[in-house]
Order: C-alpha cells, then structure tokens, then sequence
C-alpha cells in the first residue's frame, strides 16, 4: 500500500474564504449577543436544554444547519467546510443545542447512505431546524441493538447508552445488528417502544441519556452499516469546537491577565505568565492547522480523511484541556468558582476527549492507518 508522504489537498482550501470570514463575523456577532455563558447557564435548567428561539433563528436566519446540506434537499450546497466555521463558533460560545449530533452526525450518516428516500424525508428538516436528529449504536463493532422484521417492517430491541441528546431528539439514526450484518435505521422515538433516561455527565452542556428500544418501529437506511465516515465528520467537527473553546480560553484570559494586578504590576507583564501564554498559543496555532485539515478532507470526501480525523481529535483534545486548565489557573482564585465559566469550558474539554475515543485510542488508530503497527486497522 502506498501511502503519500504529502497530502494531496490543495493549500489554498487551507485558508479561509471570503465568504467564511464574513459567516465567522456574522456568527460570532449573534453568539455574542444571543449566548453569552449566562444564557447558556440559564437554559441548562430547561426541558429541553437549549434556547429552542435561537435554535429556531440559528437554522432560519444564518442557516447554518443547511450549510453541508445539498440544495435538492433543502439546504443551501455549501460543505463542510463552512459548517466548521459554525462550529468553531459555537465552542468558542459553549453554544449547548445539539448541532454536532443534528448538523453533523446525523445529517452526514443520512447523507452518506445515498438513500433518496430518507434524505427527501428527513434532511430538509435538519436543515430548516424543525428537527433535531441523533446516532446511537455507532461506536460499537457490535452494536448493543438489534432489529427484527416484524410484519412488513423492523423494530428494534436493546439498549444504547451516553447517547448525545437521546433523551430529546426527534430522530435516532441507528445502528443495529441483523441476521445479515449491521444496518442502519432511522427511528422516531415513540414513549411506549423506547425509554430514554438522561445521564449526569460531567458537561451538562451537552446532553447524553441511555435509550432503551422495546419493539420501537424504525426504517432502513441505504443497504450497508457504514459509518466511518460520518464518524470522522464528526471528530472534525469537534476538533473545530476545541478549538473555538481554545481560542476564546486564551483571549480571555490574556485579557484577564492584561488587567489583573498583582505585587503593583500587571500580572501579564511576569515572564512565567508570558511563557505560559505562549505555549498556549503555539499549541491553538497547531490545532488550527490539524482541525483545518480534518475539515478540508471531510469537504473533499479525501481517502486521508481517516488519519486527519484522527490526528485532530488528538491533537485538538489536548490543546483544549491545556487552554481550559490555564484559563482556570491564571484567573487565579475566581477562576474556581461556579460563578465564572471557565469551569463551563473545563468540564466541556473534559467531555469532548473522550466523545469519540480517548487520544491514546487515536493514536493507536493513526499508528495502524500509517502503517506503523502490523495489527489490522480497526
């Protein structure tokens, strides 16, 4: 097998186009206003988690869920690449509705399944926002669900546990054992064929909850159980999110540290400060780099894609805990409190690591990609 020791993915896709400039200003300017971490805290409290009126203008008036989405299906044929513009946005807010398993990890898996009759179904309310999607089922080699024929149709039996907003989303796309292989379904929870409980997870920013299948009716989706793609779309995502949350970590606490004084001077002007700073920033510069082309080679479906995924998800993991943990220790004592969102930010790094396998589990995964372990790529 030979493998290119330079990506084959032109420099200029690299670099930020004028139009995603302009949706980075537009966004950034809304999440500002619309989401700031007191809006976050206060929706948190709510049934549903999340500001459905912002959720509602996010899809409608910027249109971001219909970014990546083609046009025949009611989205506007962007790709992917501006959609990492919105995501990136998003982490750098904390924005907690449920883009990455709605806009990403659903939208991709039914995009990527070529089947007509779930795209036309489904996509284009994923992309005007009247429907929030999820995926469960897909992390496992043998997922804990199974589906059965049952008259003319399937319905699904078992369980799929820490699934992101299994507790509210209007759509599971998932993926179950059959007599033949896995497959995937789409299924439309209904309360007496499928239980969902919300978990307390460390980052309730972001919702996940045990979803209990008990004969739930659901739908075929394409012919095959495929999703690595989807997934490695959304590790791409993610790692833009990092490093959104990464960005704003460290212009915050520059500011902070620009301001503070102690001893009778400002705390920014110590050497240790500045070092520590710069580390931080040398770090971002390189997550940028890898979640830009995690996000390039999920636009262009590249066969690399697979290694940038992976080369993201752990590289921009560790930028994000290294960035929270200075934004929490440079603050000093405030930085600590529940009052203060660092913390918010803390325990979102802390979750994303481990979203879609743990940094050493990408490690391992690129060694075998690359070549450097005689093991079979999983």
């Amino acid at each position: 097998m030979h493998h290119h020791r330079h990506p084959d993915i032109d420099p200029q896709l690299l670099s930020e186009t004028e139009e995603q400039r302009e949706l980075r200003t537009v966004l950034r300017d809304f999440f500002t206003e619309e989401s700031g971490p007191e809006d976050v805290r206060k929706h948190l409290a709510t049934p549903r988690g999340h500001d459905e009126t912002l959720w509602a203008r996010l899809a409608g008036e910027i249109g971001v869920h219909g970014l990546a989405i083609p046009e025949e299906f009611g989205g506007s044929g962007f790709t992917f690449a501006e959609l990492a513009v919105a995501m990136e946005e998003a982490g750098r807010a904390l924005y907690c509705a449920p883009l990455l398993p709605t806009v990403v990890l659903a939208a991709h898996t039914l995009l990527n399944s070529q089947d007509q009759q779930a795209r036309e179904r489904y996509l284009p309310r994923i992309a005007d926002g009247t429907l929030t999607a999820t995926v469960a089922g897909f992390d496992e080699a043998e997922p804990g669900v199974g589906a059965e024929r049952r008259g003319p149709g399937w319905v699904l039996r078992g369980a799929a546990d820490f699934v992101l907003d299994g507790a509210g989303a209007d759509l599971i796309v998932v993926r179950a054992r059959t007599t033949e292989g896995a497959r995937l379904f789409a299924c439309e929870p209904a309360e007496d064929s499928c239980s969902r409980t919300p978990r307390r997870v460390l980052d309730e920013t972001r919702r996940q909850a045990l979803v209990e299948f008990r004969g739930a009716p659901a739908t075929p989706v394409g012919e095959s159980g495929e999703v690595t793609a989807a997934l490695d779309a959304g590790r791409a995502a993610l790692a833009a999110e990092q490093v959104g949350g990464s960005g704003h970590a460290l212009d915050a606490t520059v500011e902070f540290v620009a301001q503070r004084q102690q001893f009778g001077r400002r705390i920014g002007s110590f050497q240790a400060v500045k070092h520590r700073l710069a580390d931080v920033l040398v770090a971002l510069e390189a997550a940028r780099s890898a979640s830009a082309y995690a996000t390039a080679c999920v636009a262009l479906a590249s066969p690399q894609l697979p290694v940038a995924a992976s080369a993201a998800a752990a590289v921009c993991s560790e930028t994000y805990r290294l960035a929270t943990a200075e934004y929490v220790q440079l603050h000093g004592g405030i930085g600590f409190t529940w009052e203060h969102p660092a913390h918010l930010y803390v325990r979102r790094a802390r979750s994303s690591e481990v979203l879609f396998g743990t940094a050493d589990h990408h490690r391992t995964r690129l060694a075998e990609l690359v070549g450097l372990t005689t093991r079979p790529a999983a």
